[in-house]
């Protein structure tokens, strides 16, 4: 349900640009900017999503050792013997 009203000023050229394209979606104007704010809003999350993977993918990460090993080591980092 829609339950707040925003006022857009357009010039000609988008007024009539945007009235097309709801023409071609067979919608109104209203539900055609809901649309495009909607697919607008997916485009940049998923751009942010693979910038985030090439940023990830480009650092230099070493193999994780095997769960054992990574016990082992986690043990001899924190081991602080007999306190007592």
């Amino acid at each position: 349900m829609v339950t707040e009203r925003l006022d857009v000023r357009l010039d000609p050229e988008r007024r009539r640009k945007l009235e097309e394209l709801a023409e071609h979606r067979q919608a109104s104007v209203s539900d055609t900017v809901r649309e495009l704010i909607d697919q607008a809003y997916e485009d940049e999350a998923r751009e942010h999503r693979l910038k985030l993977v090439r940023e990830i993918a480009g650092l230099n990460i070493e193999d994780v050792p095997d769960p054992e090993e990574l016990s082992r080591q986690l043990a001899q980092t924190h081991d602080l013997g007999d306190l007592y």
